[in-house]
């Protein structure tokens, strides 16, 4: 014969799985940054460049001179929107 639990240790397990459930929703965020033009990004203009790497290569020096830490390039058209952050 199995042993019954008794209904205080019942309800608590049951509680704390109903708290977990709705912490772990209400905690979590997203793990990724957004893309320009938001999120603290600053248009800056717009040339061509062969790719998209040679565009963030060549402006990542361009954009530490005027005091920015990061580019991002927008490859989706031949002249490529350029943002700093």
């Amino acid at each position: 014969m199995r042993p019954t639990r008794s209904l205080r240790l019942r309800v608590g397990v049951g509680l704390a799985a109903g708290m977990a459930a709705i912490a772990i929703p209400l905690t979590s965020t997203n793990a990724f940054a957004a893309d320009p033009p938001g999120a603290g990004w600053v248009p800056i203009g717009a040339e061509a460049y062969p790719s998209k790497a040679a565009c963030e290569a060549t402006e990542l020096q361009y954009a530490h001179e005027a005091g920015y830490n990061e580019v991002w390039c927008d490859d989706s058209k031949r002249i490529m929107p350029i943002y700093y952050r």
